[in-house]
């Protein structure tokens, strides 16, 4: 039975049962009075009844029996040396909130944060979103260690605060904050999947060098451990993500080496390292972790990883990717994740609606869950491990081209 006829039956049994009433009460030998009493209720309840399937009617639009409310948050850093992640991050998030409103005829609402990829920050928005009794849910951190800082806030105020991250990788992460989950697959498999690349082309030597950021010397980690099992030869280096002089460290690259890797989080700092090497004749050819791909990173013939495919070649997701278009002026893989995290918590919201409860951070966080998508933007399935990370994802591997547009190559 829809919900339409649910009320409409209602309806009429509560005209029924006051017509039973009337007749049932009063003065039985003022028949003439109780009909025209009964007549009058009648008129009332059928009024009542066209309200009533008019309210009936609104309340469907908005989530069924009940109105289906609930404000989400965004943290992503929109301004800051990560920039060109947050802003299509953000732009990607909004489309999710405007199309899945336009969609179900909703009016979720949303907060944006910016979190300068500075891991106080994070925790400064971590706080404000515990603050905001509205908000059931989140979409952010990007960074490992910006999801550190607000995950310790998050676990720590309310573990049943979920947010789901679009792009931090590092290992172990999600099973640290009951809230966590995330739409991107692990380190675990893009460590293996970077080194099997390399050893793949005939890698013998590898120069490695690491930001000393969490992310960045996990991820080293694993890539230097997958490669020296093999038999390759690595040389590591380690500076600060805020260093931008790299040619006395350039001078140190070995000539045998067949790769340079930089599992940097600021791609254009990666962009500095390449310009420095081609000044000094070093010939071997970078390969970027996730957090270089991007626009500040162009070095022709280097290899990116990416922990999301190219939308445009996804079948399914090409109108998803034209509508966006239609409304900014850039993407990269860094934003489709987005999409995902977002509809991932709305639907769970709408599920929360749909069930005749009023959505909270506990049943909005078990419905999360729940989830069990058997496709999505990304061309794969979305459901979570225990833990909140990804059941089922992968990382691809791609080459810039002379005129800075990737070619995906695994």
């Amino acid at each position: 039975m829809n919900r339409q006829s649910h009320w409409r039956l209602t309806v009429v049994l509560a005209v029924l049962a006051m017509i039973a009433v009337a007749c049932g009460n009063g003065d039985t030998t003022d028949t003439t009075g109780a009909a025209a009493d009964t007549t009058a209720v009648a008129a009332d309840t059928t009024a009542a009844a066209a309200d009533t399937t008019a309210a009936a009617a609104d309340t469907t639009a908005t989530g069924g029996d009940m109105t289906c409310e609930a404000t989400v948050g965004f943290i992503g850093p929109i301004t800051g040396e990560v920039a060109f992640i947050g802003e299509v991050q953000l732009n990607w998030f909004n489309y999710a909130l405007d199309t899945w409103n336009e969609e179900m005829g909703y009016d979720f609402q949303m907060v944006e944060g910016d979190s300068q990829f500075v891991t106080a920050q994070s925790a400064t928005l971590a706080q404000q979103f515990l603050d905001n009794e509205a908000m059931v849910a989140a979409v952010g951190p990007a960074g490992s260690d910006q999801v550190d800082a607000a995950g310790a806030v998050f676990d720590a105020g309310d573990p049943n605060f979920t947010f789901i991250s679009p792009s931090a990788t590092r290992v172990g992460l999600a099973g640290s904050y009951q809230g966590m989950f995330r739409t991107v697959p692990t380190d675990a498999d893009q460590g293996p999947t970077t080194a099997d690349f390399m050893i793949a082309q005939g890698s013998e030597s590898v120069f490695m060098v690491d930001d000393q950021s969490s992310y960045s010397t996990g991820l080293a980690d694993s890539v230097q451990e997958n490669l020296e099992t093999a038999g390759v030869s690595v040389t590591r280096e380690s500076v600060s993500q805020d260093t931008t002089d790299f040619s006395a460290l350039v001078g140190t690259i070995p000539d045998d080496a067949t790769f340079v890797y930089l599992p940097w989080q600021v791609a254009a700092n990666g962009q500095i390292f390449a310009n420095q090497m081609a000044e000094q004749g070093k010939e071997a050819v970078i390969f970027g972790s996730d957090g270089m791909d991007s626009e500040d990173f162009t070095r022709p013939g280097s290899y990116v990883a990416s922990f999301a495919p190219d939308i445009a070649f996804v079948e399914g997701s090409e109108s998803l990717l034209e509508g966006y278009l239609e409304q900014y002026d850039n993407t990269n893989t860094f934003g489709p994740p987005v999409y995902a995290g977002a509809r991932v918590i709305f639907e769970a919201i709408d599920r929360v609606c749909t069930a005749g409860e009023t959505p909270d951070r506990a049943n909005v966080q078990a419905e999360v869950r729940n989830t069990d998508e058997e496709t999505s933007i990304l061309g794969s399935p979305i459901s979570f491990t225990e833990d909140g990370d990804l059941a089922e994802g992968r990382f691809f591997i791609f080459q810039i081209e002379e005129d800075g547009t990737k070619t995906l190559v695994e």
